[in-house]
């Protein structure tokens, strides 16, 4: 008995939709990181994710983050008393400092940088707190628990834009001598704000910018100690200050929050006192330079034979002439003013009356017998 084949049973093919819902499974694990608790703004805006929501000190996570500024350097900080919608309240006073990061982002604005986990100096709810360090300022914070850390409620609500501007702002203070030699230049910005709003405000950080030229403004943190209640006013003073050498026109800026406050201002002179050095130094060193040359040269040189340095030669002394002593006298006679004078006069006349005397008086003539031109000469034998 033989079979004869039938008609095939058709293959079953797999349905557009399971391999839809195969493929969305698959990229769970990889949605679950990107959706991972951060900050992340409006589109174009930067943004920070987390490999871990909590972690206990000594742990580590990896902070990743896109949108930035290409090739930015970031700095990562685990802020306390801080949350996305409040930013980090008082400041990088909040934020454990000493065990920060720094990164560069990549040509695309984007970054990876693990981060040792500690306990920053005030209590949760805690953030990962990153902010650019140079250039346009941008920030984004991403929740993050440090497990064992305590927890405290969040200050009274001090949000920007409370406090306002009443006076037009002044730079205080004067540049000392080392400013005119390179010391960085220094000011006091005083001003005077109000709060406008209904809660008061304690101990509010402010942001000082100084800009030069065409580039942006480099910020810096200053936090005022005080509260100023509602209604009321207050007048701050903040320091400013430049980098060593600074010099030409300046813009000192004040922010509070997100918002400008107010702009001044400032000259800064060419610190004259370090041209003057360069330009004495360019002028004593050859000078110097050139001395010792011309008197190594002078040393070493050759000289021509026979040639010496003559020397002066020393006066002789003449001998003391002692005078006689008399019987009462320990001293010699020419130990007088004048006394050396007079002996010399002395001696000379005594040396020339003897001469006179020997001459006029010789021992072996006499006056009769000595020869005279008068007497004629005695003839000789033959000559009449």
């Amino acid at each position: 008995m033989t079979r004869h084949p039938g008609p095939r049973a058709p293959r079953r093919t797999a349905s557009p939709v399971l391999l839809f819902l195969a493929a969305l499974l698959a990229l769970l694990p990889a949605l679950s990181v990107l959706t991972a608790p951060g900050a992340r703004a409006a589109d174009g805006d930067p943004a920070v994710s987390l490999s871990k929501k909590e972690a206990g000190k000594g742990g580590e996570i990896t902070v990743s983050g896109s949108g930035w500024r290409a090739e930015a350097l970031l700095m990562l900080l685990i802020c306390g008393q801080s949350t996305p919608e409040r930013g980090v309240v008082g400041g990088t006073n909040s934020c454990a400092n000493a065990d920060g990061r720094a990164v560069t982002t990549d040509k695309k604005g984007a970054f990876s940088k693990k981060l040792p986990v500690t306990e920053p100096p005030k209590p949760c709810p805690c953030v990962v707190h990153v902010a650019t360090v140079t250039g346009e300022q941008a920030l984004a914070d991403a929740v993050f628990t440090v497990a064992g850390h305590p927890t405290a409620d969040l200050p009274e609500q001090t949000g920007p834009g409370k406090l306002a501007v009443l006076a037009s702002t002044r730079l205080e203070g004067d540049s000392s001598l080392l400013t005119w030699f390179g010391a960085p230049p220094a000011r006091r910005l005083v001003f005077t704000v109000g709060n406008l709003g209904s809660a008061p405000v304690k101990d509010p950080v402010f942001e000082i910018g100084t800009a030069h030229g065409v580039y942006a403004p480099q910020w810096e943190e200053r936090q005022w100690r005080g509260t100023v209640a509602p209604g009321a006013k207050a007048q701050i003073k903040l320091p400013v200050e430049l980098s060593a050498g600074a010099h030409g026109d300046y813009q000192v800026s004040l922010r509070y929050g997100e918002k400008v406050l107010a702009e001044q201002p400032w000259g800064v002179g060419r610190p004259w006192g370090v041209t003057l050095f360069w330009v004495l130094l360019c002028l004593v060193v050859p000078a110097a330079v050139f001395r010792i040359g011309m008197a190594v040269v002078d040393k070493v040189r050759p000289r021509p034979a026979g040639s010496h340095r003559t020397r002066t030669p020393a006066t002789r002394r003449k001998p003391k002439q002692r005078g006689r002593t008399g019987t009462g006298a320990g001293r010699d006679a020419t130990t007088a003013p004048g006394a050396t004078t007079e002996a010399t006069t002395n001696a000379a006349t005594t040396t020339d009356a003897t001469t006179d005397a020997t001459t006029a008086v010789l021992p072996w003539f006499t006056p009769d017998s000595a020869p005279s031109e008068n007497r004629p000469r005695p003839t000789t034998k033959g000559q009449a």
